[in-house]
């Protein structure tokens, strides 16, 4: 299959005759990537400190605000026509850039591999349910195999493919009917009235769950620009990128606060899935299933499009060769205690992508002119800043929650220092 995106190198932008992307495609798109099992996961880990009312509170508020700077970065894309990585460059410099790149190349690797590792444990579980233990249809690498090269058929095939093609004409009707299934099945079988009555039991609080909320819409910063550089217009990029999101995410993480709460209160993950499992015979589980390879796309595509910075490499064979690598690490690697460093990764991007905001909204007004020809240390001391608070308050305050703070500050760093910067230019030029 070959990829209409093959031509576009990550480091040059998307001509803007070849922008195709509508408020439909992109609705499209970020819908599906706001579903999947991990969503579903994230949303049970909520349930028993916070209760169904709380959680909910706070999923609908870390959503909201996630969403609109998600869609705002993606505007970035759709402003300059390029990838996300290269889109810094003007921001940080041409090699300050380098660094942010590398980082989200390891991280998108780790990813790709969870993603592949989540599909692979959840269909082997329904393949034992529904032969037995010892059965073909129950082996993990097996299924390890079937996803992974799905994913990266997927990530090879390219965006306008993948969303023209897979997800606008049939994808997403399927992935509403899982939802609706899901939503139809726990109003039928569980008392929500006593569930909304019930209150957590405080080991968790608000903030933090507004965090673990806010950090899934984030958590796409990096890579949002690689697909809305195709986008026409920027409202309708911003638009589509918002809702879609929104709405996917909110009803994913919902039901698994409430899926966890009444059939799952031991919160294993086994128990979840089994409970989603016994929804309309599973056929709603397998749906959202096949959606999680969407994700894993996402992420072996944009660790493609982060290599091509780098490497000056076309993306769909970056994409074949990071597609087999993720397969072999979900295969082979103990991934356990590689998860805190991807965590850790994470991290240093909220912060990174507030003063990324500033520069290009506020600072540049919406201008692709690059202001530097190597770094920009205003914009590098700004993120350190935020990287700093963030650790800061995840090790001292962890109640407070990291995630928007550090951003907000990183950003007013960059302000203030890019006035500054601008006054002294200004003063000395006149």
């Amino acid at each position: 299959m070959s990829s209409p995106t093959s031509t576009y190198s990550p480091n040059l932008a998307v001509p803007a005759d070849k922008r195709v992307f509508g408020a439909r495609d992109l609705f499209s798109l970020w819908f599906s990537l706001g579903i999947g099992l991990m969503v579903l996961q994230t949303g049970a880990l909520l349930a028993p400190g916070l209760g169904l009312s709380y959680s909910l509170l706070a999923i609908f508020l870390g959503t909201a605000v996630g969403v609109l700077l998600l869609a705002a970065v993606g505007v970035i894309g759709s402003d300059t026509g390029l990838s996300s990585m290269a889109a810094l460059k003007l921001s940080l410099g041409h090699r300050g850039a380098s660094l942010p790149a590398l980082l989200n190349l390891l991280q998108l690797v780790g990813w790709g591999s969870f993603e592949i590792i989540v599909m692979r444990d959840a269909a082997s579980l329904l393949g034992a349910r529904a032969f037995s233990e010892g059965s073909l249809w129950a082996s993990p690498l097996l299924w390890t195999l079937i996803f992974g090269a799905l994913a990266t058929l997927l990530a090879v095939s390219g965006p306008l493919t993948f969303v023209r093609q897979i997800l606008r004409k049939w994808g997403i009707w399927l992935l509403l009917a899982a939802c609706l299934w899901l939503t139809w099945n726990l109003f039928a079988r569980a008392d929500l009235a006593a569930l909304w009555a019930q209150a957590g039991d405080g080991s968790m609080p608000f903030a933090v769950g507004f965090d673990i909320a806010i950090a899934m819409p984030l958590s796409w910063l990096p890579l949002i620009a690689d697909y809305s550089r195709f986008g026409k217009r920027a409202k309708s990029v911003f638009g589509g990128t918002a809702l879609g999101f929104f709405i996917g995410n909110f009803w994913l993480m919902s039901l698994g606060v409430a899926y966890a709460l009444a059939f799952a209160p031991s919160g294993e993950v086994n128990a979840l899935l089994l409970a989603l499992a016994g929804a309309g015979l599973g056929i709603p589980l397998l749906l959202i299933l096949l959606d999680e390879s969407e994700n894993a796309f996402a992420d072996i595509h944009s660790a493609a499009v982060s290599s091509g910075v780098l490497l000056r490499l076309k993306v769909e064979h970056l994409a074949l060769a990071i597609g087999v690598l993720c397969t072999l690490i979900a295969c082979l690697a103990p991934l356990a205690q590689y998860q805190n460093f991807l965590l850790l990764i994470g991290s240093v991007f909220a912060p990174l992508f507030g003063v990324v905001l500033v520069d290009h909204f506020i600072l540049r007004r919406r201008s692709g002119q690059n202001l530097a020809s190597a770094m920009r240390w205003t914009a590098l001391l700004a993120w350190l800043g935020g990287v700093s608070t963030y650790h800061l308050l995840a090790n001292l305050y962890p109640d407070v929650g990291a995630t928007l703070p550090s951003l907000v500050l990183a950003g007013l760093l960059q302000w203030l220092m890019g006035r500054g910067f601008s006054y002294r230019r200004e003063t000395a030029q006149a």
